[in-house]
């Protein structure tokens, strides 16, 4: 049985907001279940706020995670350097000859 998006729009929407067909019917209390409803709104509404935030500015995040990655790196080479080849931060290293002094 195939539905045309009409009648499965409206199914969903009465699976979810009438009272008479959600899983919801199921609590006794109307004010109760209404208010399980509302929570659960809420929620949804948060949670796709923070979606679409999220996608937002997911390239300003990028952009600020591989400078961060970036300016690691720079430091892990810098400091591996220093302690493995120390000379490297002599001035004026290898733009002298041999036997020239200043």
């Amino acid at each position: 049985m195939i539905r045309t998006l009409g009648t499965t729009v409206v199914y969903a929407w009465n699976f979810i907001f009438n009272h008479e067909v959600s899983p919801l019917r199921h609590i006794p209390d109307v004010a109760i279940r209404h208010y399980v409803l509302q929570a659960l709104g809420m929620m949804w509404a948060a949670t796709f706020s923070i979606a679409i935030g999220s996608y937002t500015f997911l390239g300003i995040s990028v952009i600020g995670h591989a400078v961060l990655i970036g300016a690691l790196a720079i430091t892990v080479a810098t400091l591996t350097t220093a302690s493995a080849k120390p000379e490297v931060f002599v001035r004026g290293l290898g733009r002298r000859k041999d036997g020239e002094h200043e």
